[in-house]
């Protein structure tokens, strides 16, 4: 049980508004699409000009896309497919070689531990506006992606594809045989959930608090047969430095770990300070340097995972009060009345029944 609950948060109102600056990611991840729209008898060409996109985009896994424009993308594609499983297909598609650089990185480490540690902490390189998350509880490990850019659609079908990738690593780092011990999604049960099982093969809970795989945690320690020190020494050199040009973007870190955190009660200045080595008072006015400051960026996250979770899921808001650690439904309300201007009830009646005929 978390040690520390909220009662209020005076700033929420004017923290919660603020918006970040616009997420991008590399298309790689989503470089299959037009071949899935071609599978289900769709001309790719025209589907993706019709979102104002140029199929050209998809020539190159490098090119960049902003996330929200390939969010809309994705829900316009199954719109016109009424394919519900479209992000899905999207997703078992990619891998190691769908995430350049950081990809080869995982490949080439010493184990599945050290290869996913990188894939976490590398991953705002191929993509800003989301984050992952290996987590350990005993026995048990958890691979997690979350979306922390906000009001993007389609935010199924990004979770879909992203588990699915996530699966796909795992496959290759563990075998091509290697089956999860449960596969998890952030959004209602599909009313086909046909795909799922055949794909994943694995017990599926959705409605959950995450997009993420569970499995043994005994797999971290499985050494790669694909080790290379000196190849994995010159890659790290790479990414350290595209990591340096990417050093104005501190707040977009921060938010990345703070979206994990919040749902694991883990969000305290100082806990999140130690995950920058830093101290929570140097954590601060870096962000205020830009602007901005720890309380602002974790109201902003509270407020969007309240979203995500009020319109994506069937979860009850007594649950979503207590996975953002309020004392009770009542302290969630009212900071999400200032954060919105209205109750969390009415926003899923009107957003949550839009989202069930989009």
């Amino acid at each position: 049980m978390k040690s520390t609950k909220r009662h209020s948060d005076g700033a929420g109102q004017r923290t919660a508004r603020r918006r970040p600056a616009e997420a991008t990611l590399r298309i790689g991840a989503t470089v299959a699409l037009p071949a899935v729209l071609r599978s289900l008898g769709a001309n790719p060409a025209d589907v993706l000009a019709e979102a104002g996109f140029d199929l050209r985009l998809f020539d190159d896994p490098d090119n960049q896309v902003s996330y929200a424009a390939r969010s809309r993308l994705l829900a316009h594609c199954v719109a016109r497919t009424g394919c519900q499983h479209l992000g899905l297909l999207v997703g078992q598609q990619g891998g190691l070689h769908s995430l350049g650089l950081m990809g080869l990185l995982v490949k080439y480490s010493p184990d599945v531990g050290t290869a996913l540690r990188s894939f976490v902490r590398y991953l705002h390189l191929h993509v800003r506006g989301a984050s992952a998350t290996l987590a350990v509880d005993g026995d048990s490990a958890m691979l997690s992606y979350r979306i922390h850019q906000p009001l993007v659609e389609a935010t199924d079908q990004v979770g879909d594809g992203a588990v699915a990738l996530m699966l796909n690593v795992m496959r290759a780092l563990c075998g091509s045989d290697w089956k999860p011990a449960a596969a998890r999604f952030a959004h209602r049960k599909p009313e086909d959930v046909g795909p799922f099982r055949r794909f994943f093969r694995a017990p599926l809970r959705f409605d959950a608090e995450e997009n993420a795989l569970v499995f043994s945690a005994a797999w971290l320690n499985r050494r790669l047969p694909d080790t290379d020190p000196q190849l994995r020494r010159l890659l790290q050199k790479q990414i350290d430095a595209i990591e340096v040009r990417h050093s104005d973007d501190f707040p977009e870190q921060v938010r990345s770990v703070l979206r994990s955190a919040l749902v694991t009660g883990h969000a305290r200045a100082e806990q999140v300070a130690t995950l920058f080595s830093m101290h929570n008072r140097t954590l601060n006015r870096r962000l205020n340097a830009f602007g901005t400051g720890f309380q602002q960026l974790a109201d902003e996250g509270r407020f969007e995972i309240a979203r995500q979770m009020l319109e994506g899921s069937a979860m009850e808001v007594r649950q979503i009060a207590t996975m953002l650690d309020y004392a009770d439904a009542s302290a969630f309300t009212r900071a999400f009345r200032r954060w919105s201007g209205t109750t969390p009830a009415v926003w899923r009646a009107t957003r949550g029944r839009a989202a069930l005929f989009r």
